[in-house]
C-alpha cells in the first residue's frame, strides 16, 4: 500500500533533494489560524509537515513548544480538534506528508484502534509517539501495519547500535535523528558530530534520515543536507507564532513572517 512519506522521498531521491518538514502544534494560538499556517506550509511547498498535538507535560520540548502546547489547549485543541485539523487541510492538499508527533497517554485513552482508525480517513502518514519506547511497540504495530501508518523512530547521540538495531525492527518512513542532547529548539547542533553519527546510521538502516533539534537558519540546513536526506524546523517556526501571542505583530505579519522565513530556507 503506498504511504506519501515513501513516495515523497523516492520523488526527492530521484532529483537529488532533500526534505524541508515543518512543525507546528495542532491549534497553536487557536484553530481558526492553526488552519491558515498549515495553509502557509502547503503554499511554501514544505516537503512533510509534522503536527505536534497538545499534551499537558510534554517532556521532549523545549519552552518554546511546551508553551505553544499550553496555548493550543487554553483554546481547547485535542486529538479529535487535531483530527478535523488535518481533514480540513486535506480537502484542498492531497500530496503533502503529514506526521502527527505527541505522547501515548493521550493516544491510548483515545482507544488505539479509533485513534488509527480516524489517522487512516483523516490521512495521516506517520506517527511519532516520544515516549514510547520500542520495547513496547507491540501496543500499535498491528495498527500501523493495518491503517499504512509509518511508525517514526527518533535517534540521539547516545543511541548504541544495539539499541539501534532494535529500533529499527518497527520503524518505517524515516528516522528523525535528534541533533543535540536534551530537549528541542535549546542548542545548536555539532555538524561534525550529526554526520559520523547519521554515516553510521546509514551503515545498518536504508530508511532516509531527517535531523531535527536546535536548527533554525539555511547555513545550518546547507551543511546538514549534506549528508542527511532532510532536516526538521520546529521551535524556528512556532517562535514566530509565541510572537504574535505576545502582541509584537498581527495575525497577518505572523503569517507573512512564517512565509518568508520557509522561502529562505527553501531557497
Amino acid at each position: 500500500m503506498q504511504n506519501r512519506i515513501d513516495n515523497k522521498f523516492l520523488a526527492l531521491k530521484k532529483i537529488n533533494g532533500k526534505a524541508l518538514v515543518a512543525f507546528v502544534t495542532s491549534g497553536d494560538p487557536n484553530q481558526k489560524i492553526s488552519k491558515k499556517i498549515l495553509n502557509v506550509l502547503r503554499n511554501q511547498k514544505i516537503d512533510l509537515i509534522e503536527i505536534g498535538f497538545p499534551f499537558s507535560d510534554p517532556m521532549a520540548d523545549g519552552p518554546t513548544i511546551q508553551k505553544s502546547s499550553q496555548r493550543a489547549i487554553k483554546a481547547g485543541a485535542n486529538i479529535d480538534s487535531t483530527f478535523e485539523l488535518v481533514k480540513n487541510f486535506r480537502k484542498n492538499e492531497e500530496d503533502i506528508p503529514i506526521v502527527l508527533m505527541g505522547y501515548f497517554n493521550p493516544i491510548f485513552q483515545y482507544g488505539l484502534k479509533d485513534f488509527f482508525l480516524k489517522c487512516s480517513k483523516v490521512g495521516i502518514d506517520g506517527l511519532i509517539i516520544v515516549d514510547l519506547p520500542p520495547e513496547e511497540d507491540h501496543y500499535i504495530n498491528n495498527y500501523t501495519k493495518k491503517y499504512n501508518v509509518h511508525n517514526i523512530r527518533l535517534l540521539t547521540p547516545t543511541t548504541h547500535k544495539e539499541r539501534l538495531n532494535k529500533i529499527l525492527q518497527q520503524t518505517s518512513g524515516f528516522l528523525y535523528y535528534v541533533s543535540v542532547m536534551g530537549i528541542t529548539g535549546t542548542k545548536k547542533p555539532s555538524i561534525i558530530e550529526v554526520k559520523k553519527s547519521v554515516n553510521k546510521i546509514r551503515k545498518i538502516s536504508k530508511l532516509p534520515i531527517c535531523v531535527g533539534f536546535g536548527i533554525k537558519n539555511k547555513n545550518q540546513i546547507q551543511s546538514l543536507n549534506k549528508f542527511s536526506d532532510g532536516c526538521v524546523v520546529g521551535s524556528a517556526i512556532v517562535s514566530f507564532i509565541e510572537d504574535y501571542d505576545k502582541g509584537k505583530y498581527s495575525e497577518n505579519q505572523m503569517l507573512k513572517n512564517i512565509s518568508d522565513f520557509l522561502a529562505n530556507l527553501k531557497k
